[in-house]
């Protein structure tokens, strides 16, 4: 089947017009109808039809595709005659709910029906509207009419901003200017069959049987063939979704890793929904050329040198497949070479999303613990702290909580009793070294930062090689951007509501970080985790005020700065940060999941090798 992406939007968008009309969230003119539109005229030249909710009546058009499949299904039209303002759509989807429309592509016909606003997620998801036609009907008046010719999207026509700055405020009134903004080109062209040629893969196929490619290869290039996210003010306006409209047992969509490429060309009408925006829904698709890397391996750490990792393990459970066990073990094994001290996140509770007050992990991390002793490596011992019961956030039910995995062949964890889920370890004073209160602990687990989010877990180590040593490790997972208006999203810039907790609880940690070179100035402290931010962002900016810690990915060739691929944008999430002891850390972000289809787990882990 084609993507089932599209089998999540409503079944009825003209009950959802209807109501938005009488709720004021869609505007119609007096008239109620509009004689002798065409399409170009139905969309108009800004997001919003100035022909919404009226009807229209004969409108010629040339099908150019079909939905067959799902409960959102309809086809495509397009006028071959079009008119000289680039800023208007000469398509239009014609909605057809649950029924296969009776068209063929390449059928000239007229349509009739209500011009209608579509809203993917729903109005307050943010995203930008979908002009159709509801309600439709239609006649064909031939067949086998030529399809008008895609327009290309490359970095000649796809302009280097990305969308206008309305002072956070909706741009839906605004006139397109498709030669000046990407989010107006990509608006200018809905509905309209595109095409991108040989285009590099920057977003791996997912399990929804779509992939992001870029019409701009070479702006903001990874390493390994990627598009980064490198500031708030360049989303990456090259990128492009791609689903398809051809059925699978016809041509199978290509399982493609960053890096890869579609040479040849993919062309369809350009669609947009609530994941991921704009889509190129291919009825032509180019063939797969497997170009990308293989996954990386980390250097050993040498005999004086402690490795600490950290590691998004993506809500793990005893129900999690053994084969994902038996992955995370082999990139542990075999790609991080055994990392002293591993920081885990998302580490669920013993029966996972099963919500019946069980908070223990015990089971979790023996699972995992064994899966790597079986892959070769040692016999890891772990420390964690029980969360309070559905209190920290992720799956409901899962208890997600960070963890410590520990080699006991080469590194002592200092125990000292006092933590629990609900007191705040301190910094107290032993003899003129930091020590904590209680090891492991939990950093101001009552403050309202830590509201429905994972609490900070501080451990002390020593690496046994280095007798006296003291490591301070703290394993966070900051919360989600969870309610975050997307790139896309119809009011620009779009709001990073969720940065504001982020930022409270950097200020935690950063606080405590203080606190603990207060007491010992050489302090040898590691923070680490999935941080859910950016390296620009001001949470990271939190966590660093003052000097006292430095954010590794910093000291990273700029195309090596990503771990997490979301929307075809390689980014930054998980960070690990060291105190001014430890400037000389050797530090890698392993890539081994994000760019790929088939992964253990959505994050890339990191390391680094630090002489304490």
């Amino acid at each position: 089947m084609p993507s089932r992406r599209s089998l999540r939007r409503p079944a009825t968008v003209a009950a959802v017009v209807c109501a938005a009309l009488a709720g004021g969230l869609l505007t119609a003119t007096q008239s109620a109808s509009a004689a002798g539109a065409r399409i170009h005229d139905i969309q108009g030249s800004t997001r919003i039809s100035p022909l919404a909710g009226q009807q229209v009546s004969e409108v010629p058009g040339t099908v150019t595709a079909i939905r067959s499949f799902g409960s959102a299904r309809g086809f495509w039209v397009q006028d071959p005659h079009p008119d000289r303002d680039p800023a208007t759509s000469e398509a239009v989807f014609v909605f057809t709910g649950k029924e296969t429309p009776k068209v063929t592509v390449g059928d000239a016909v007229t349509f009739s029906g209500t011009v209608s606003e579509y809203y993917p997620g729903g109005k307050d998801a943010g995203l930008q509207s979908v002009t159709e036609i509801t309600d439709a009907t239609w006649k064909t008046v031939s067949a086998d009419a030529p399809l008008p010719a895609a327009f290309t999207l490359n970095p000649a026509s796809v302009p280097n901003r990305y969308a206008p700055n309305a002072g956070g405020k909706s741009i839906e009134s605004l006139r397109l200017r498709p030669g000046s903004y990407a989010l107006d080109r990509y608006e200018s062209l809905e509905g309209m069959r595109v095409a991108v040629s040989d285009a590099p893969v920057v977003g791996a196929t997912n399990t929804h049987h779509e992939l992001w490619v870029t019409a701009e290869p070479r702006h903001h290039r990874t390493a390994r063939g990627g598009t980064l996210y490198r500031s708030y003010a360049d989303p990456n306006g090259g990128r492009v979704k791609v689903a398809s409209l051809i059925p699978f047992a016809q041509q199978p969509f290509p399982v493609a890793d960053v890096g890869d490429a579609l040479t040849g060309t993919t062309a369809g009408p350009l669609d947009y929904d609530s994941f991921g925006g704009y889509t190129l829904q291919a009825t032509e698709l180019g063939n797969l050329a497997d170009k990308g890397p293989e996954p990386e391996k980390t250097r050993k750490q040498k005999s004086d040198e402690l490795a600490v990792a950290t590691y998004n393990v993506e809500n793990l459970s005893p129900s999690t497949p053994q084969a994902k066990f038996d992955r995370l073990a082999k990139g542990l094994v075999e790609h991080l070479a055994t990392p002293d001290v591993v920081a885990l996140e998302e580490v669920q509770d013993d029966n996972g999303s099963k919500n019946n007050g069980v908070v223990t992990a015990g089971e979790t991390l023996k699972k995992l613990t064994e899966a790597i002793k079986a892959a070769g490596g040692p016999a890891y011992e772990w420390r964690q702290i029980d969360p309070v019961d559905g209190q920290d956030g992720g799956q409901p039910g899962g208890n997600i909580r960070v963890a410590f995995l520990f080699n006991p062949e080469r590194v002592s964890f200092t125990d000292i009793k006092g933590g629990d889920a609900t007191t705040p370890v301190k910094v107290v004073d032993d003899h003129g070294k930091a020590t904590l209160s209680a090891s492991p602990g939990r950093i101001a687990p009552d403050d309202p930062a830590w509201k429905t989010s994972r609490k900070p877990l501080v451990g002390q180590f020593s690496l046994k090689s280095r007798p006296g040593s003291r490591v301070f490790v703290i394993a966070n997972h900051f919360n989600s951007k969870g309610g975050d208006q997307s790139l896309d999203s119809r009011f620009q810039p779009p709001a990073r509501s969720s940065e504001t907790q982020r930022t409270a609880q950097a200020g935690l940690v950063n606080t405590f970080v203080k606190e603990l070179l207060a007491k010992d100035p050489k302090a040898a402290v590691v923070v680490a985790g999935d941080l859910n931010d950016y390296q620009f962002s001001p949470a990271l900016k939190s966590l660093t005020a003052g000097g006292v810690l430095t954010d590794l990915v910093g000291r990273l060739p700029a195309a090596e700065r990503y771990g997490y691929v979301y929307n075809g944008n390689s980014q930054v999430l998980d960070h690990m940060l060291t105190s001014r002891r430890l400037t000389r850390a050797d530090y890698d972000i392993v890539h081994l999941n994000s760019e790929y289809a088939d992964q253990a787990s959505d994050h890339d882990p990191q390391v680094l090798r630090i002489r304490p």
